[in-house]
């Protein structure tokens, strides 16, 4: 669940300009150890919402590079393959949200908006690219909605196509209706998975290789339904792609499936959040697919940490890690030296050293202070 719905309505500014204004910048050095780390946060549209460090990823220290202003709240992000593009949503509850079209410089490490479009559905809180990157796609939390938007020939967002979902689950304070919270491609590029807290399933569509009609075959999608109350936030794969790990934000467990021939199985369900925070958030794999960590919120906030099995990708629980306050996306360098937590309410980006064969995390001590981060993504710089 979006837990910051009515707080956040006090900082979201009515008819807030769309114009992407690039800010305070300085000069760095690149080397072939560092990358641009790009945060999107809660802000509002004269704020900076989106900021470019430059993090060494053998040392695990970060810089500020640059800032861009003009959209209400860009929560979510996701950059393009060659990192030349990044598309954010503007997580704003009511009809002014928003999917916005930048390009990145990365000779500079600095963004400008292309253009912004409406997504038609509340608090888009996730965002993806296609696998051809020709389209982008929101999960809309308040809207029970994901929108398709086709993109012209300079990465600009066009009009999108909005696909509403019906349906609640037993939850009637967090699950009265759909609640779209991911959309994933899987790693083979056969599949949409949109998972739906709100209704306890993940919304499956196979993609339409055709050049013409739409990415999406809705006559042939179906749904992988989950136990009742479970909640489906966010999925990642092993990089082999014949598993995937789905946290779940209510009964903080990760459910564990096999992957074949666009077949989803779940083999295991395991434990993330022991205190039945009712919080959990964020999920991702080593880069050697040796280890799953699970971030919770509102009790005991850490990272939980888990070895997977070489013969059947199942889990087993090693180790907690705490966090500052309301950890919520992460990531782990390419090299897998250092995980990096998004803490939105202690406003930090908190860097722990990965141990590569136990799989723990120790805090480094240190951080990168910013408003309300919330999600993470590194791009090259060369």
């Amino acid at each position: 669940m979006k837990l910051v719905g009515v707080c956040m309505a006090a900082m979201i500014l009515a008819g807030s300009s769309c114009a992407g204004n690039a800010n305070r910048t300085k000069t760095v050095t690149g080397n072939t150890d560092s990358l641009y780390l790009l945060v999107g946060s809660y802000a509002r549209a004269q704020e900076e919402g989106i900021r470019v460090y430059v993090f060494n990823q053998e040392t695990g220290k970060g810089t500020y590079r640059s800032g861009i202003s003009g959209i209400s709240n860009p929560s979510f992000l996701t950059p393009s393959a060659d990192g030349s593009r990044v598309y954010a949503v503007g997580e704003d509850e009511g009809g002014s949200s928003t999917a916005n079209a930048l390009s990145f410089d990365r000779a500079k490490g600095t963004l400008s908006l292309i253009n912004s479009q409406p997504t038609n559905g509340g608090a888009p809180c996730n965002i993806t690219l296609s696998p051809k990157e020709d389209y982008v796609l929101t999960a809309n939390y308040m809207g029970g909605s994901i929108t398709v938007f086709p993109l012209g020939n300079r990465g600009e967002l066009l009009a999108g196509d909005t696909l509403t979902f019906t349906g609640s689950g037993p939850d009637k304070e967090r699950q009265a209706q759909p609640h779209l919270h991911s959309v994933l491609f899987t790693p083979d590029n056969r599949l949409l998975l949109a998972n739906d807290l709100g209704t306890d399933c993940i919304h499956v569509f196979p993609v339409n290789n055709k050049k013409n009609g739409n990415l999406l075959n809705r006559t042939e999608s179906y749904d992988v339904r989950l136990a009742p109350g479970a909640g489906p936030r966010h999925t990642c794969f092993a990089p082999d792609g014949k598993h995937a790990y789905l946290i779940t934000e209510l009964s903080g467990d990760v459910i564990v499936l096999s992957y074949d021939e666009m077949k989803l199985d779940t083999i295991q369900t395991i434990k993330a959040d022991t205190l039945a925070a009712r919080g959990s958030a964020d999920i991702h794999i080593s880069p050697d697919g040796d280890f799953v960590y699970a971030s919770n919120r509102l009790k005991g906030d850490g990272i939980a940490i888990f070895s997977v099995s070489s013969e059947d990708g199942t889990l087993e629980k090693v180790g907690y890690q705490p966090t500052g306050v309301h950890p919520r996306n992460f990531v782990i360098t390419p090299n897998g030296k250092y995980l990096l937590v998004a803490c939105r309410d202690t406003n930090e980006i908190q860097v722990f050293a990965r141990d590569a064969e136990t799989g723990l995390l120790k805090d480094t001590g240190e951080k990168i202070e910013m408003s309300k981060p919330v999600c993470l993504k590194f791009v090259p710089m060369e």
